[in-house]
Formats: C-alpha cells, structure tokens, sequence
C-alpha cells in the first residue's frame, strides 16, 4: 500500500484531521458527511475538495501521482471517514473489463452437467458478479477503488465508459439488467504507466498528489513513530530529501522508504550526525545500482 498525505495528525498545529481525531460517524450521518481525512490519513485541502466534488457531482475521481504518495489508501480513508464498506478491483495487465462486471462459469457448470448436479439448467446459478457488480448490486453505497487502471491495456477504460456513466450493465446469459442500487463512489487510481483516452477523461474528476512537503512529511513519520528523537528525523529528512533532489537519479525514494529507513536508524542506535557522515543502512532508501554510486558520488562517500 501507499503513503503520502496519510496518517494521523501528531504535530502542534490543529488539522481537520485533529478535530475529528476519536470520531467515527455512523453509517446515516456519512449519507451526509464530507471528506475531511481520518484519524489516520493527512489530507490536503485540495484532495479533500477533490473528493468531495466528485462524490457531489456523481463522477468518477482519477487520481494520479508517483509511487508512495498516497493513492490506494485514499479510498481506505474515504470508506473510514463515510462509513461505507470498501470494494477493491486491482487492475492487472490481463484484466478485461468485463471481468468487473460479471463472470459466467460455464466450466463449472459442464462439470455439474456431467455429475448429475441439481439446478444445472439454472444459469443465473453460475453468474458470478465481478468488483464493479458487487458495487452495483450492494443494498448499501460503498466505495470501489479500481486501483492502477494503466495497468490494462488501452481498450479498458473505454469498455467502462457505459456502465460508469448510466450505472448498469446487462447480463446476456440470463437477460437481466443490474442496476446500481446506490451510485457507488468511485476512486480510479493511475501510475501514468499509460496514457488514458480522452473520453475516460472527460467524464473524472482529476487530482495529481504531489509529493508531500518536509511539513506534510514530518507528521506522517511521527504518525508512525511519535517518538522518534527530533535531530534524527531532521538529519534523516534533510538527507532524503537531498537524495530525491540529485538530477540524474532513476528511482526517486518514496514514503514508505523514508518510514523505513528512520524505523532502521532508531533500531540500530544511529546518531543524527552520522546520518550525513556515513549514510547508514542507506540501501533502504536508494533501490538501484546506479542510484547507489551516484548518491555515494554526490555525497563524497
């Protein structure tokens, strides 16, 4: 999972993350609640306006931004706040969108054939509702996160096009139509692996994540690790932030990697001055060959 504009809120300053920190609304009241980040997700007020007009104006949130920032638990956090259950469709290179919508077991029901099964003449027996089913079929609104959408191939989101905009889909087997019970709020997460069609677009709302400030990010490490010693985190933070900064590196560190890496110093007793004098465990952060000489270049280590 990602981590950006994630976690609670432990700095000094007050955040609407802060005063809601402790309250988790019924499921009623989030019929009529707005985002505004949980105990455990820092928003920004651009992300928080974001999701809420999307879920205002009934359409589909794309959101986009590089790895660690944020994007797959975003929708863990809108289901918290909303108190609405999470529907996840991980989208791979194979992923067909009908399989979202519905799945026809007809292996299975050859098998039944052939054993004498009762109800093999029933086919809605072997019609399996695929993530964006479910989504549509559930008696309560949820959330469906389609997450890593660039991962399939060009045709995907085109074939989404009729079912997320009229909210139903048709089954040929059985000649039913589903149709959503309650629109879903939809979260489409992108790595811009790809490029997405222009008529997927014009029917999102778009947010691009940015990376998180050294503000931003000093809260969400705390969240993780309150206690952590002030001129460790700073020197950790300063460093990172310099290896990020280096022109020609290829893997930029993320999140995650900077929480792992002030986890490594505290565990192994490292001091804040040998941060910048050793770079210590320096392989939790930097991933690839090239990205390790180079830092070591520019740091003359």
């Amino acid at each position: 999972m990602e981590q950006q504009e994630i976690l609670k809120n432990d700095g000094g300053g007050q955040s609407a993350a802060q005063e809601r920190k402790g309250a988790e609304p019924s499921a009623a009241a989030a019929d009529k609640a707005s985002f505004a980040g949980t105990g455990e997700y820092v928003a920004s007020e651009e992300l928080m306006a974001s999701v809420n007009i999307a879920i205002a104006l009934k359409k589909p949130l794309l959101i986009k931004g590089e790895p660690g920032t944020g994007k797959t638990m975003l929708a863990e956090a809108v289901a918290k706040a909303l108190g609405k259950r999470l529907i996840v469709w991980n989208i791979k290179s194979t992923t067909k969108a009908q399989e979202g919508l519905y799945v026809y077991d007809t292996i299975q029901r050859l098998y039944d054939g052939q054993f004498g099964e009762e109800g093999v003449d029933d086919i809605a027996r072997y019609i399996k509702l695929g993530k964006l089913g479910e989504a549509f079929d559930s008696d309560e609104q949820v959330v469906l996160l389609i997450d890593e959408i660039d991962k399939a191939d060009l045709e995907f989101p085109n074939d989404l096009l009729w079912e997320l905009d009229q909210m139903e889909f048709y089954i040929n087997e059985t000649k039913r139509t589903v149709k959503a019970k309650h629109r879903p709020i939809v979260i489409i997460t992108s790595n811009a692996e790809k490029e997405l069609p222009d008529a997927f677009l014009r029917r999102c709302i778009f947010h691009y994540i940015d990376f998180p400030t050294p503000e931003l990010m000093e809260e969400i490490v705390r969240v993780h690790y309150p206690n952590v010693e002030d001129n460790l985190l700073k020197n950790a933070m300063e460093v990172f932030y310099n290896i990020r900064a280096i022109r020609d590196i290829r893997k930029k560190p993320s999140t995650s990697e900077l929480i792992d890496w002030v986890n490594a110093l505290q565990i192994g007793g490292i001091s804040a001055d040998e941060i910048r004098a050793k770079l210590p465990f320096v392989g939790v952060v930097v991933k690839k060959d090239e990205d390790l000489e180079l830092v070591r270049h520019e740091t003359n280590l």
